[in-house]
């Protein structure tokens, strides 16, 4: 468990407040207090999501809110319709594949898009504070992080904590009829939505209804992206 964690010091702080609902606790703890928040729903911030990537394969983006009126009206405060943990690979873009703009997505990404703690606290501050009411893990096609940790053997520096917060994953997805790679991705991302519905805060948005989380991959080839349940 602590092998994917990291150093677990945020998420252990957090988790000895006093009394307070976790949502309080990061509100209270974030200068200027409580934010302005979206006010679509769960379905459809997904739908709005959606809709833009459509939009995206099909060649028709709307490029919304990538003006400089746009970066002045969020610049005082921001209320993003989703947050979104994807990837660092530089052909993925969730602002760019969702047809979104500035203000719209807190993303967070890292290789192999893995929900390791400081990754968890970044999505428990867009949903807690900033009240985003979807949280997507992205995928994507042919994602050299998860092919590492399919193929094994030893990786340089700290590179293995990725492999480390992947394997489980590949194993989980050995045996499957397709790809092995693609298989993986997709056990992937659906292990690392099980890892951030482990946050407190997370969890609890999620009983009330007001957040939705939901895992995607991303088509390499075509742009286009796909839910994976």
């Amino acid at each position: 468990m602590t092998a994917w964690l990291g150093t677990g010091a945020l998420a252990q702080a957090v988790e000895r407040g006093g009394s307070r609902t976790k949502q309080d606790q990061l509100v209270a703890a974030t200068p200027g207090g409580a934010h302005p928040q979206s006010t679509l729903t769960p379905d459809q911030a997904l739908a709005q999501l959606m809709e833009g990537n459509q939009r995206f394969v099909a060649r028709r983006q709307s490029n919304p809110h990538q003006d400089f009126a746009r970066l002045t009206e969020v610049a005082t405060g921001q209320a993003p319709f989703a947050a979104i943990l994807g990837c660092a690979d530089s052909r993925v873009v969730p602002e760019i594949a969702f047809d979104q703009g500035i203000g719209d997505l807190f993303v967070v990404r890292v290789a192999g898009n893995i929900a390791i703690t400081e990754d968890i606290a970044s999505e428990e501050y867009a949903v807690g504070v900033l009240g985003a009411p979807l949280l997507m893990v992205l995928g994507h096609e042919r994602c050299g992080a998860v092919a590492a940790a399919l193929e094994g053997g030893e990786l340089p520096g700290v590179i293995e904590s990725l492999a480390i917060a992947i394997r489980p994953a590949v194993q989980s997805s050995e045996g499957e009829a397709g790809d092995r790679l693609t298989n993986a991705v997709k056990a992937n991302v659906r292990l690392q939505v099980e890892r951030l519905q482990t946050s407190s805060v997370i969890a609890a948005a999620v009983q009330e209804g007001t957040l939705k989380v939901v895992g995607a991959y991303y088509d390499l080839d075509t742009g286009e992206i796909s839910l994976v349940s």
